[in-house]
């Protein structure tokens, strides 16, 4: 696959003309929006010709999605996919599960009928939507709030077709961080005895010992032998209440990549990748700018509307502009697939297992054609 960054004058006749590419694949492959208007700097996947080169030792590939995701989203993207994590399942400090609040089972047959395992993700999310680590330190530290808790999980994969657990633990005291790592032990060496997997998300450590409350919890080397695999969630450095930048610049990623390696044999690693941008209206102020999200296609059509031409930051390898709106100067990050293609770079020269992607809520094709078709020149 050959990747393309628009020029000035380039239509998309001029660009098909010019690389030999069809058309027709290459506005479905870009998702572009008739009549077919161009941002310069646009990053554009030209499907002329593929070489099947993955971007993992075996190319899995998994994606979270949330139970109101759109079915014909869910549809277009499965056929990309190994396993799709359904977030969330919570939990009482009483050991008893808690479902998402709309059905979830429609998105399981969905998987299965596609050949996907549907994985289930478990989070500590409090009535507020936050991670409490009040909740994980109830679990954790109690042996029977925790064999409650698996033997309802082991029930709900039984009776709704799950093929695992996806344990997504944020905010977990420096304090129980032994416990959550024998949690986790526990529910894998349970959860196997039922053939089901059990994997975990790691936040973005660079160090054993980095400090905050974010990481201090986590245990890369132990969390990493209890579960069957984890998952590093190499993402959200430029975040809603932060100052703008990359979501996941590459050279923040790889250190999260190469500290991993020191403690986590690579095939039980997958990447985190986002699947979304953040717009923020400047100046940014600290603790009062509050930045919008945004999908990768909606990012592009952003900068088409206001005229923006995009640029791409080589350090980070991720792309960005800025554009004007009521007066108020906006900017945007957000990924694209030069950006994708710097990330399924990193995971193939690591020899990683494969990737997950937070998340799938907005279809971006050209990524997922792009971690399928291989090779970009």
């Amino acid at each position: 696959m050959e990747i393309y960054v628009v020029r000035p004058g380039d239509t998309v006749d001029t660009i098909a003309r010019d690389t030999g590419t069809e058309t027709a694949s290459m506005i479905y492959a870009n998702q572009l929006v008739y009549p077919y208007r161009l941002a310069v700097g646009q990053a554009l996947l030209l499907p002329s010709g593929t070489e099947d080169v993955s971007a993992g030792t075996n190319g899995e590939a998994g994606g979270y999605a949330y139970p109101f995701i759109s079915r014909w989203v869910l549809a277009e993207t499965l056929p990309y996919m190994t396993e799709l994590y359904v977030f969330s399942y919570g939990f009482t400090t009483g050991g008893e599960l808690i479902p998402p609040a709309l059905d979830d089972e429609w998105m399981v047959q969905a998987a299965l009928a596609r050949g996907v395992r549907p994985i289930l993700t478990l989070t500590p999310l409090g009535a507020d939507g936050h991670f409490n680590n009040h909740l994980v330190g109830a679990l954790v530290n109690d042996r029977s709030v925790q064999l409650k808790l698996l033997r309802r999980l082991v029930g709900v994969l039984e009776e709704k077709g799950y093929a695992g657990v996806n344990i997504d633990f944020e905010y977990v005291l420096a304090e129980d961080r032994d416990a959550f790592t024998a949690f986790v032990a526990r529910a894998a060496g349970l959860l196997n005895l039922f053939e089901y997997e059990v994997s975990v998300a790691l936040v973005p450590k660079t160090s054993a010992g980095q400090p905050g409350l974010l990481y201090e919890g986590m245990d890369y080397a132990g969390l990493g032998a209890a579960a069957d695999w984890v998952l590093l969630m190499t993402y959200e450095w430029g975040y809603t209440y932060g100052p703008p930048m990359a979501v996941a610049p590459i050279d923040q990623v790889r250190r999260v990549v190469e500290y991993a390696l020191s403690c986590i044999p690579a095939e039980r690693i997958r990447l985190g990748v986002p699947n979304y941008g953040y717009d923020w209206p400047l100046p940014f102020v600290s603790g009062t700018t509050k930045a919008m999200t945004l999908g990768n296609v909606e990012a592009v059509q952003t900068a088409i509307l206001h005229g923006s031409e995009i640029r791409y930051d080589e350090t980070a390898r991720s792309p960005y502009f800025h554009y004007w709106q009521y007066g108020v100067r906006h900017e945007v990050w957000f990924e694209d697939v030069r950006s994708f293609a710097a990330k399924f770079r990193l995971a193939r020269e690591c020899g990683l297992r494969g990737i997950g992607v937070w998340q799938i809520m907005q279809l971006f094709r050209a990524g997922w054609e792009l971690y399928r078709g291989g090779r970009v020149q």
